[in-house]
């Protein structure tokens, strides 16, 4: 009985304390990782214009190749994963 009348609390201290712990470290990487985040691609953009202002479609036509960038970037590493993925289920099964 002594185990169950402390449960409640331990349980509620402990998820208090866990998202605690889990919510600074969370702000710290965001913090960490948006310094260096996407400088070396969004360069190349800024020295193409060269401070020129640019109109709106001008502007949707940049963003709209480098989307399409990414996008063709992240089906790449996909399909890298997916391809080792099914290595390792191969593998699995031949065993």
């Amino acid at each position: 009985m002594s185990q169950r009348e402390g449960f409640t609390s331990g349980f509620v201290a402990g998820a208090f304390l866990g998202g605690l712990v889990g919510g600074v470290l969370g702000a710290v990487l965001v913090n960490r990782g948006r310094k260096g985040l996407d400088e070396s691609e969004n360069r190349p953009l800024l020295e193409e214009n060269h401070g020129a202002r640019l109109n709106p479609e001008e502007s949707m036509e940049i963003a709209r190749r480098n989307l399409e960038d990414k996008i063709a970037r992240l089906n790449l590493a996909i399909d890298d994963v997916r391809q080792q993925l099914g290595t390792v289920n191969e593998n699995g099964i031949d065993r």
